[in-house]
Order: structure tokens, then sequence, then C-alpha cells
């Protein structure tokens, strides 16, 4: 199962799957609403020209992405839904590989260098391609010689409207060709938008230049495979997530050892997340446990999520007040929402 059903838009608002529903949550309200049905024929309500949307049925989701007012989900066979959550209906919905082993690895919303919104997808028929979100026609696509699970390029630029923490936006590069001998890789960019850190089915991971491709520094540590990647917001710290149970946290500038592993308690690490202010990391394994780490003390301190069920996400809250963990099990599924705790300390005064 992939990991990435759950996205909180904001400390209120969540958005995951619930068997062949897409649910908003509003924890403001304490209850969701049905966004998608996949369940039943989904019907594109809008005509794109150049596009080529038609209907789907009974979608298995896969993946998922949530940004700007827009909702885009992946299904198992190859398909792409997207849908406009200020608009009625599903805006788009096609197949876009064929191939019975085709699956949708991730989506991605992000925007062009001129502005334009863009949807990025990544499927095991080793293509990215990338949709404008105004018509949805496929104005690009790039060749791998490999399945594609996550590859999406972004520069980072940090936009501040007077808030403590600041907002992130990502805008689109042009991707680029990696090709590390026909294995099936992760990828990450760095914030700068400068590095690739690259893993998949290799005990190393690999530090790439994100224009050319080019092998610069090889991580080395790890004891399996690999699944998961995560940049620090100040761009020199990288957390690779592993089937050896541990995420190991690297730093740029000496890349010839681990900064820090941290250690998982049962599975491997398939999803990391940083909070948008870098002060905690969280990582969660196929099912049961996440782990929270505090940066603030060299990630030697932290809490661990002991749930039931197997993990179908995690999500820091944009403001990084909350952490959200969502339970995938048809039986006990549900979201399971952690606020921040703040211990304020006041300056003694002497007279």
């Amino acid at each position: 199962m992939l990991r990435n059903l759950l996205w909180a838009t904001s400390k209120h608002d969540l958005y995951l799957m619930q068997n062949y529903s897409v649910m908003h949550w509003s924890s403001l309200l304490k209850r969701g609403k049905e966004v998608i049905n996949v369940a039943m024929p989904v019907l594109p309500t809008l005509k794109y020209p150049g596009s080529f949307s038609r209907s789907l049925s009974r979608v298995q989701v896969s993946t998922m992405a949530v940004k700007d007012d827009l909702i885009v989900a992946g299904g198992f066979h190859g398909e792409l839904i997207c849908k406009y959550l200020n608009k009625p209906g599903v805006s788009f919905a096609t197949k876009i590989a064929t191939d019975e082993t085709a699956i949708t690895n991730s989506v991605d919303i992000s925007y062009s260098s001129s502005g334009a919104m863009r949807v990025m997808t990544a499927n095991n028929d080793a293509l990215i391609r990338v949709f404008d979100a105004k018509s949805f026609a496929c104005v690009d696509n790039f060749s791998f010689p490999w399945s594609v699970n996550v590859s999406i390029s972004y520069l980072y630029c940090m936009w501040k409207y007077g808030h403590i923490w600041g907002w992130l936006k990502w805008c689109w590069l042009k991707m680029v060709k990696l090709d590390f001998n026909g294995q099936r890789w992760d990828t990450s960019v760095s914030p700068d938008g400068k590095l690739l850190a690259v893993l998949g089915d290799s005990t190393e991971c690999l530090l790439a230049d994100a224009q050319s491709g080019k092998e610069i520094n090889k991580l080395k540590g790890h004891l399996d495979y690999s699944f998961a990647s995560a940049w620090h917001p100040n761009g020199q710290i990288v957390a690779t997530g592993n089937q050896d149970t541990t995420c190991r946290l690297w730093d740029i500038r000496i890349p010839s050892k681990s900064l820090a592993v941290l250690k998982g308690r049962m599975g491997a690490i398939r999803a990391i997340r940083f909070s948008s202010d870098g002060r905690y990391l969280a990582i969660a394994e196929p099912a049961d446990f996440v782990h929270i780490f505090d940066s603030q003390t060299d990630y030697g301190s932290g809490q661990e999520i002991d749930v039931f069920g197997e993990i179908g996400g995690i999500s820091f809250s944009p403001d990084a007040e909350a952490l959200f963990v969502g339970i995938s099990d048809r039986t006990y599924g549900s979201v399971l929402e952690y606020n921040r705790r703040h211990h304020n300390r006041y300056l003694e005064a002497i007279f």
C-alpha cells in the first residue's frame, strides 16, 4: 500500500481516503463530507479541447495530493482524477496508462515558471506526465528506463506574509532524466532545487545534480532497499527511510556518514515528513507506529505513537501546530490528530 493518502491543508481541514471515497474532514465541525465517490462511475462534468477525459468506475486510489483548491487522485490501474474544490463535479478523469501494472505511484500539484498550475504524475510504465491544470491537456512527458515512484522536481521559494513560520510555495522546473542502472528509485529534491536524493532498490542513496542528473555523492549506511525521503526546510539535511527499519539523517555537507540513525519499532519506514518550521520530523511504519523526533535535541528525544492498523499517511498542518495520522484499516479506519504542546517560559523579575 502506498502512503500518500492524507493531506492537511490547514489545522482544521483534512483530505483523506475512506474506502472508495475521498473525504474532507473538518476538525472544527467534527464531521466529514464526501468529495469524490470513486466506487460509482466518475463522470467528468467539463469538456476541455485537447484533453482525453473519460468516465471511470470503481477506482482504487493509490495516491493523492491537494493544493490550492485542486485535489488530484491516482489509481492502481493508471487512473487520474482531478477536481476543483470550489466547483461542482469532477473536472477531469482519464486512464493515463493502459498497462495493467502501470499504477499511478505519485501525483503532485505545482507551478510552472510562468505561474501556470501543473499536475504531474509518475507511473510504473516509466513515464512522467505533465498536465496543464486549466485545460488538462498533457503538455509534456518524460521517459525513464525504470518504473517511477516519485520523481517530481521543484524549486523551493519562501514567501513571507508576516507569519512567524512563513509559507511555502513550490515552483515547477523541467524534469531531468536520471539513469541509475535501470532500477526502481524514489527521488526528492532539495529546497533550493539544486540536489536530488535518489533512492530505491539499493542499499545506497545517491545525491545527484537536479539539472543534469549527474551523481555527486553516495550516502552509504542502510542495509536494505529504501522507500521514502524528505528534506529539512534548511536544505542541508535529508532524511531517508528504509526496509531495515531505520530512518537516517544526512548532512549533505558531510555525506561520508549519516548524522543520526533513528530506529523504528518493527517495520520499514514508509513515510517521512518534516514540519514546515523544521522543528519536528515524523516517520511512519507500514502499520501501528509513528515516531516524532525533535531537531532541537539533535533528534535525540522524541515521542512514539502506538496506533492500531495500517497507516495510510501522515501530514503536519501548514502552521506546524498539528500532526495528523491516517489509519486505513477498513474496520478501524480513522484519523488521529495530535496538537503541538507549548511550554511558555517567563523571565523572573528581580527587584
